[in-house]
């Protein structure tokens, strides 16, 4: 379907890909993952043509229709209703539909001509193959899997906040159905209900899907393979984020412990050229040494995937054993009803997660507890209880003119400059980013600052509300493992269900305008909650699944026999794709070899192994190149299917 062959890309000064190669078949889900800054957005962007490639070739089925959602999307149609935008996916069947209602006013006051009818017989036959019938219930199907009231449908877009007008950008790019989706963390904007539904959608989605995300359980639940990028490469890792990582891990086990040996085996015959390349009669073995270590291919360092410090944020004092009680808390926003006469106490070391859907009240009551939003009822804090709030409306609470580093330092938190600095890396700044002024910073640096900010000033008692959502994978880890030595008490709202897993011991959610509580894990509260859905439900709800409107459902001979084509063109691409990770990895084992001290001092042991390592790559040369001609064929053959 795409093939990106030997593409390079150079930004700010920098390669971003070095002769990277990536073949992107039908109906993969692949997740695309890496350190941040590494590329993952512009590799979207290279593939939808809005970024050029000056070195390599990206070929792609003319016919190819590609859906490209990212973050910094626009919508200008804001007058028109939130359906009425997603349903712009059905531009051909809104047409119809206009031009036969305004056929069907002129048969009332005009003579029906034959061609009159022959033109609405067409229009009605290509509304009907189109399901022309059903797109809007479809649409509002979709929409309200995505978190819309049935009321909110009709509303202008233009009332929604950026978050909710991605939702509907999309709903209509899922209804447009690409042979190619590439969503760039699509989970940012969406609640864990809304994440849930699109799970189960893009389960049974008939293209290609191709997602950036930090969400690791999304990741799990939703990709069948993972496209990392590293080192200016591209590798393919078939299977689930668990399972990549499982993989990653072996990988950079031999490949650090292949380095170490060739470091090793490097070093010794340096030393044997320096000890010996004054006296003659060495001459001959100085040289050929020299030259071996010439040709050596090098086997790479392996790099750190991210901050490995060990972040402790400390407390000054500890609080009393009652943090806070909320007793008869009632709050309402003119008829939306959020609490009524609710109740609950936070005692010291709770670490809780406040979750469910947008619109509950959840950052509301987070406010509450941070008596930064007026309620009725009564709110009593703890003894000694000192609170450090973290909110994107506590972005204005920084000095703009500030530095980086200047604002952590003048904050009380007591740490030096280097354990700053260290605090900062782990949060995405590194070097002399740290010395940037906060007025130059995009709101998503802006944030990761603000939360670096709550952090350090040593509070006992954390409010954090999305501290997820503009941190990479590796930024997360890093907050998890601090959280979880953390020695103060917190309440959380995260849509992140593997950050919550992993740090909450109490889960609160809002039910009946009262606030609920599970005292345990995330996974442990799921179980739970299933175990209440099946005694609750009358019957099964069965999953959403993608449905695509069929062009032609009946299949002619030639359509079968391209089919079958088809089919074998994919398997033997399969077979060489197989045969060429089988022979990339028996090369790895003679570099592994060729890196042995023990091999390097058998001169024919030596020549055997560089003998059968240039065969092997002359034969994985020429399996690429076979493999590369058929991918050529099946892009041919589905451009004439599709055409």
């Amino acid at each position: 379907m795409i093939a990106l062959n030997d593409i390079s890309y150079e930004f700010g000064g920098n390669y971003l890909y070095k002769n990277a190669n990536w073949h992107i078949k039908p109906k993969e889900r692949i997740g695309l993952v890496g350190k941040n800054g590494t590329g993952k957005t512009t590799l979207l962007r290279l593939i939808t043509g809005e970024y050029e490639l000056r070195e390599g070739t990206i070929s792609k089925t003319k016919s190819l229709k590609v859906g490209y959602l990212h973050q910094e999307m626009s919508e200008t149609a804001v007058d028109l209703s939130i359906v009425d935008v997603a349903m712009q996916a059905f531009s051909d069947v809104i047409d119809a539909e206009i031009e036969m209602n305004e056929i069907y006013k002129r048969m009332e006051t005009e003579e029906v001509t034959e061609e009159l009818l022959d033109r609405l017989g067409h229009l009605q036959e290509e509304f009907e193959r189109n399901n022309g019938y059903v797109v809007k219930s479809l649409t509002e199907e979709i929409l309200e899997g995505l978190g819309f009231k049935t009321a909110d449908l009709t509303r202008p877009l233009k009332e929604f906040s950026g978050g909710w007008r991605m939702r509907v950008i999309l709903a209509r790019m899922l209804l447009e159905q690409p042979d190619l989706l590439m969503l760039d963390e699509p989970t940012n904007h969406l609640d864990l209900p809304s994440i849930e539904w699109l799970e189960n959608y893009l389960q049974s989605y008939q293209g290609t899907v191709i997602v950036v995300s930090h969400d690791k359980f999304f990741l799990n639940k939703m990709v069948t393979k993972i496209v990392e990028v590293t080192n200016q490469k591209l590798y393919v890792w078939d299977g689930n984020y668990d399972f990549y990582m499982k993989a990653k891990l072996e990988r950079d086990d031999l490949q650090q412990r292949q380095y170490e040996n060739q470091q090793q085996y490097i070093k010794e015959q340096e030393k044997f050229i320096t000890r010996f390349r004054a006296k003659a009669s060495k001459a001959t073995a100085v040289q050929s040494r020299v030259k071996m270590l010439d040709k050596l291919q090098k086997v790479d360092v392996v790099e750190s995937d991210g901050p490995k410090v060990n972040l402790r944020f400390s407390i000054n004092k500890e609080s009393g054993k009652v943090v806070m009680e909320l007793n008869d808390i009632v709050k309402h926003f003119g008829d939306n009803r959020i609490l009524t006469k609710a109740s609950g106490e936070i005692i010291r070391k709770d670490k809780i997660a406040l979750i469910g859907a947008n619109g509950k009240g959840k950052s509301t009551l987070l406010r509450i507890i941070a008596n930064t939003e007026q309620f009725s009822g009564e709110r009593k804090e703890g003894y000694n209880v000192v609170t450090s709030f973290f909110a994107q409306h506590q972005l204005q609470a920084l000095h703009l003119e500030n530095e980086i580093l200047q604002e952590l330092t003048e904050h009380g938190s007591g740490l030096t400059e280097s354990e700053l600095r260290n605090v900062l890396g782990c949060f995405l700044f590194a070097g002399d980013d740290v010395f940037k002024p906060i007025k130059v910073l995009s709101g998503g640096e802006k944030s990761r600052v603000a939360l670096a900010k709550t952090l350090v000033e040593k509070a006992n008692f954390l409010l954090l509300d999305e501290p997820t959502n503009h941190l990479d994978i590796q930024s997360i880890e890093v907050l998890v493992q601090a959280l979880q030595q953390y020695e103060g008490s917190f309440v959380l709202v995260s849509h992140d269900r593997y950050f919550v897993s992993e740090v909450a011991t109490k889960i609160w959610w809002i039910e009946d305008e009262q606030i609920k509580e599970y005292p345990g894990s995330y996974k442990e509260f799921m179980y739970w909650k299933a175990q209440q859905d099946e005694a609750n439900k009358p019957q099964e709800v069965q999953k959403v699944k993608a449905v695509k409107p069929a062009k032609n459902p009946v299949k002619t001979d030639v359509q079968k026999q391209n089919q079958q084509k088809l089919r074998k063109l994919e398997q033997k691409i399969n077979g060489l794709e197989n045969q060429v990770v089988d022979i990339t990895a028996e090369i790895k084992n003679i570099e592994k070899d060729l890196a042995n001290p023990d091999v390097t001092g058998d001169r024919q042991k030596l020549l055997e192994l560089s003998n059968l390592h240039q065969s092997q790559s002359d034969r994985k040369e020429e399996l690429t190149e076979k493999m590369d001609g058929l991918i050529e064929q099946l892009m041919l053959l589905e451009e004439e299917m599709e055409g």
